[in-house]
């Protein structure tokens, strides 16, 4: 039975609907991403009770005296068929070196003097989210010039000669080179760089009864032990520095061109990276940025996040992400329509995110793949301020 009172409450969903619809075309609109908390833990890749069930399979594994049959790359051989992956990544975060610095002469970048925020493009954003130490009263940025370190920043890892050595120690934290981490990945998964040596195992490694036992020569045979080599085990270089990046042949001396081939450089780094992390692990600290690449991580006691007194300083490591190694800083999207006008802070609900470096390359004529629409809310309608309050 339909009553008067149902009726009405129907004609005013289908009101609310219509609405709806004036401001969305249907598709699925995913959670912008948030700052985590101080005191909270980076989510797990791996869930704690598979993390146990692996523990006590290699705690019965050791008790048992006899051979277990590891594979690469943790017997210390490279996986053949990641070798070229290896070096496309490196190939790509070369020329995406060398394209971002082409496009911000033209798009400014713009960052905030007292938090983490960053804006690309003119004019800056008037959105009130700065809730550092020191801010306004209305929360609103401070903004100055910005530059390549705001929108990509570098994470560096110990460089490691032996993957499967021990670890870097906390007296070694000044003898022992850093470099990016995305570079380090790299060398393990197979490109040679002479400026940072790494052993190339002949003949694998075995694994009996908990203990590694490598029957190969601490150093390769063609090396004159001692010689050209350092206490930490690194090569004596005249040169340690690391080449220049090569400019990029553009087919036409415009932003838009850059733009395109350091888009297409940015996702083959992610694609690729992901695909060397599945096989060559890395490590990350649960509370702070911390990243080792390799099979476990350091030893360093230099963590001062959340708790760091109760672990003497040391890190919570757990299994790193592409996201730890390169990590996309997200920044507010300004549609083509919106440019030349700052976005406000009472329409942000509408407003879309992208990564800083997307977001670079969008602004100057690249296209957005497809995996970021649900980030970049290109569907949704931004209403006027004075239609704002209108919208249910």
């Amino acid at each position: 039975m339909i009553t008067r009172k149902s009726a009405a409450s129907a004609n005013f969903g289908n009101k609310l609907d219509h609405i709806c619809a004036l401001f969305s075309s249907g598709s699925a609109c995913l959670e912008l991403p948030n700052k985590r908390k101080k005191f909270e833990r980076k989510p797990l890749v791996t869930g704690i009770n598979e993390l146990k069930r692996r523990a006590r399979v290699e705690k019965e594994m050791r008790r048992k005296v006899q051979e277990v049959v590891l594979k690469p790359p943790e017997n210390g051989l490279l996986i053949k068929e990641l070798v070229p992956v290896a070096h496309e990544v490196y190939a790509a975060r070369e020329k995406l070196y060398a394209c971002i610095p082409r496009v911000l002469e033209s798009i400014p970048i713009y960052a905030c003097s007292l938090c983490e925020e960053v804006h690309v493009g003119h004019p800056p954003h008037k959105i009130r989210t700065c809730y550092a130490a020191g801010s306004p009263a209305n929360k609103e940025h401070t903004w100055q010039g910005g530059g390549l370190e705001n929108i990509l920043p570098t994470v560096e890892s110990y460089h490691l000669y032996d993957r499967l050595g021990r670890a870097v120690s906390h007296n070694e934290r000044l003898e022992v080179d850093r470099i990016p981490a995305i570079l380090e990945l790299c060398i393990q998964a197979g490109v040679d760089i002479p400026e940072y040596p790494t052993r190339r195992r002949a003949f694998p490694v075995y694994r009996i009864a908990g203990r590694m036992l490598d029957f190969e020569r601490k150093f390769p045979r063609e090396d004159t032990p001692g010689k050209d080599i350092n206490p930490q085990g690194f090569w004596e270089r005249r040169n340690n520095s690391i080449e220049k990046t090569k400019p990029v042949d553009s087919p036409s001396d415009n932003p838009k061109g850059y733009a395109i081939q350091g888009m297409a450089a940015w996702e083959k780094i992610r694609e690729g990276a992901a695909k060397l992390m599945e096989k060559y692990g890395a490590q990350t600290c649960g509370y702070c940025s911390e990243v080792q690449v390799g099979p476990k991580g350091h030893r360093v006691r230099q963590c001062q996040a959340f708790k760091h007194q109760m672990r003497d300083g040391q890190h919570a490591w757990q299994e790193a992400t592409i996201d730890d190694l390169v990590p996309p800083v997200f920044v507010w999207h300004v549609r083509e329509l919106d440019r030349g006008k700052p976005l406000v802070n009472s329409l942000k609900r509408y407003y879309g995110k992208l990564p800083a470096v997307v977001e670079l390359f969008a602004q100057a004529g690249a296209k957005v793949g497809e995996h970021y629409t649900g980030l970049i809310r290109e569907d949704v309608a931004v209403p006027a301020p004075d239609e704002e309050k209108l919208v249910v």
